[in-house]
């Protein structure tokens, strides 16, 4: 049959043929609105797309990042000054000992070694007596407690092989009033917080806000406003710093505005992507070269070319200079700064110029976010200006007190100890007179079966065991497990070598249950917690506000259940055959992992739906700013303040970490019970979501039914 083409001459219109002719604005409708319906779909699929591969990546950022710095640190370099009668040979046998650990330099006297510490030139030095029989070993706790350690870890062997007679000498000690040195990085961590996590909340909810003229003056006044705060926080309230109000207050502000300002750069170049190239450069690879809570000298030579340059580095090394050094080398690190600050205004000023140069007639980026409570009603913008203002703010003062009140000050509460006896009556006296001793300090439970004792500690319901000397044992015996917490057997070995040397007897020590040489710090199962609660939250906070037609219960809980199954994997990887801190344990680590994130996404979804964006702030509070302190993980359960070893017994991080810990170093004991507490997450955010959609009637009609109806009423007879 011919096909009739309406207007060629050459074709002839059958008379009986009654087919309308097309309808040209019909169909330049109809091509409208597939473009649009294209467009949408694109749309919609980039949307997708983002709720999936932001948290992935956000995940596989911090986990490879913390757990490839910082799960096995070894010295490399490390810089030693060695003086002393025999100084050439104490530096010989330091580098054969091994030579790729130390840098040493052997120095005019005594007091150059002791100079050349407190100025931070080297990490520790060596002096040799003038008859050659002992040495004293200088180290600054003050530029780091783990640096120190290290230092004497690393010389005390060979010093020892030498003949010497070994003194330990700290000349730079911490205070009183800040033992562990962690003042400093937790201000650090809240100064930095506060420069960059603005401005993706910005960029979405006020990017007028943005435009560099208006932009420098608000930074200056929220940089002084968050300093104060850091400042009142660390200072009058926790008593965690003392003094030096005008240096600390100077630096803060510089911290923040100089972050602030890069940031800026960055949300120009990538927008709200920015936050990513953010967390990596001021968190991932930051924290670990930032010399505060590991030293420079035992990560990765590859952080100590970010130590020169980066923002967290230089934070946390000008405010250690200012507490604890009278400021001395905080020159160079706040010239950090400053270049950082003017070379991103600069900038910043460049990428703007060329933007209206292209485009002159162009306006502020649309806003996104309009309400970030997840209202349905946009507020006034003066209620908009203070939400946004409030928002970072409370992250910071939540993290900045909780954070550092949890752990700056770790003292010893009722640590379980056992102690042995050939006797009953014995050893109950001995636990009777420690315990009046060290009251509070230490829980002593009297026993007369070493064998008992022993299981106590590697079923973890006793930190140590003090085995008394006896007929057939002349020395004591300490019974721990590093595999517990390093921070704890440290407590136990310090206190009982104390003990035996009071009671004039020698004191061995066993460690029943070690750590592995690639989690030489205990802290692999923290990072794989981390990693699997992170999973869980970022999940609900993204999706639920990228994609929320997919927030519904009915969609959520087949994505949340297989997200969870294929974070625990990404983890693992990361964590095993990628780094290689875990070896083995892939079921069980996989399944706890997954049920960890599968409760934590159920439970902070609740939370999304309810208050929107807002939202992080109670998340990241229960999960991260009380979590962590209370997890057992960095600080012994036994050593933080009681709210948080409450805490450690309820909130899911610590579960994790306990679960994950029990699952590499003890057999799994125990994993039921903190199993069970993620479950009760999990239920409870269960529930609340199904009843939250019940209350709400919020049913949104999904995409594909949008279509149907839209079709049914085109199809429906004009009436």
């Amino acid at each position: 049959m011919a096909e009739s083409r309406l207007g060629d001459p050459d074709v002839h219109e059958d008379p009986d043929s009654h087919e309308p002719a097309p309808d040209t604005d019909d169909t330049n409708t109809d091509d409208a609105a597939a473009a649009e319906a294209a467009r949408a779909r694109k749309e919609q699929i980039g949307r997708y797309v983002f709720a999936f591969l932001f948290p992935f990546l956000m995940v596989v950022m911090m986990v490879s990042g913390y757990l490839g710095s910082m799960h096995a640190p070894s010295p490399h370099d490390m810089p030693i000054a060695v003086a002393g009668s025999t100084a050439q040979d104490v530096a010989s046998a330091l580098e054969s000992a091994d030579a790729s650990a130390v840098d040493v330099r052997v120095v005019a006297d005594d007091a150059e070694a002791r100079q050349l510490v407190e100025d931070r030139e080297v990490a520790g030095a060596v002096s040799v007596s003038a008859d050659g029989a002992s040495a004293s070993v200088y180290t600054a706790g003050a530029a780091g407690a783990s640096q120190g350690q290290s230092v004497a870890t690393l010389v005390t062997p060979t010093l020892v092989g030498q003949g010497l007679d070994v003194h330990a000498e700290d000349l730079v000690p911490l205070p009183s009033h800040d033992m562990a040195g962690l003042s400093a990085m937790f201000m650090m961590t809240g100064l930095l917080l506060a420069g960059y996590m603005p401005l993706s909340i910005a960029l979405s909810n006020a990017p007028e806000l943005l435009r560099l003229r208006r932009f420098v003056p608000i930074l200056a006044g929220w940089s002084a406003v968050v300093s104060g705060l850091v400042w009142l926080i660390a200072g009058p309230i926790l008593g965690g710093i003392e003094g030096h109000t005008a240096e600390v207050l100077g630096v803060a502000w510089l911290a923040v505005f100089a972050v602030g300002m890069v940031q800026l750069f960055f949300t120009r170049i990538l927008g709200p992507l920015a936050v990513l190239l953010g967390l990596l450069l001021i968190m991932v690879l930051g924290v670990p070269a930032s010399n505060m809570g590991m030293s420079i000298y035992t990560v990765p030579a590859f952080f100590r070319t970010l130590y020169e340059f980066l923002p967290a580095p230089a934070v946390g090394e000008s405010l250690r200079s200012v507490l604890y050094f009278g400021g001395d080398g905080a020159g160079k690190h706040l010239l950090v700064l400053a270049i950082g600050a003017v070379v991103a205004i600069l900038l910043t000023m460049g990428i703007d110029a060329l933007k209206r140069k292209r485009n002159p007639d162009a306006g502020d980026p649309a806003m996104t976010m309009p309400s970030l409570t997840g209202g349905s009603t946009p507020p006034s913008t003066p209620v908009r200006y203070a939400i946004l203002a409030a928002f970072p703010l409370a992250m910071v003062a939540l993290m900045a007190s909780l954070m550092t009140s949890g752990m700056y000050k770790p003292m010893p509460h009722d640590v379980p100890v056992t102690v042995v006896a050939a006797d009953a009556a014995q050893a109950e006296q001995a636990a009777a007179g420690l315990g009046e001793s060290m009251t509070g300090m230490f829980e002593f439970t009297p026993s007369t079966s070493v064998d008992d004792a022993r299981a106590a500690v590697e079923d973890r319901s006793a930190v140590a065991a003090y085995v008394l000397p006896s007929a057939q044992t002349p020395h004591a015996e300490l019974i721990t497990a590093g595999a517990g917490g390093m921070g704890q057997q440290q407590l136990v070995a310090r206190t009982f070598e104390q003990v035996a040397g009071q009671q004039g007897f020698p004191m061995e020590t066993t460690d029943v249950v070690p750590l592995d040489s690639e989690d030489t710090m205990g802290t692999v199962s923290m990072y794989l917690a981390i990693g699997w609660i992170m999973a869980g939250f970022l999940l609900a906070m993204v999706l639920t506000n990228a994609a929320p037609d997919l927030a519904r219960l009915r969609k959520y809980l087949p994505i949340a259940a297989i997200w969870s199954v294929v974070m625990s994997a990404v983890v693992w990887l990361i964590a095993g055959p990628i780094i290689g801190a875990v070896s083995g344990h892939f079921l069980p680590l996989w399944g706890i992992g997954a049920l960890a994130i599968f409760a934590i996404s159920l439970f902070s979804s609740v939370l999304v739906r309810m208050i929107g964006i807002i939202s992080v702030i109670p998340i990241v509070t229960l999960f991260m700013f009380l979590g962590v302190p209370a997890s057992g993980g960095g600080v012994s359960v036994y050593m933080v303040p009681g709210l948080f070893r409450w805490l450690h017994d309820v909130l899911p991080l610590p579960a994790a970490v306990e679960s994950a810990r029990s699952i590499l170093y003890f057999g799994g004991t125990g994993v039921g019970s903190h199993a069970l507490t993620l479950a009760i997450w999990g239920v409870v955010g269960l529930v609340a979501l199904v009843a939250y959609e019940a209350i709400t009637g919020r049913r949104k009609p999904e995409p594909e039914d949008l279509v149907a109806e839209t079709d049914e009423r085109e199809l429906e007879p004009a009436r």
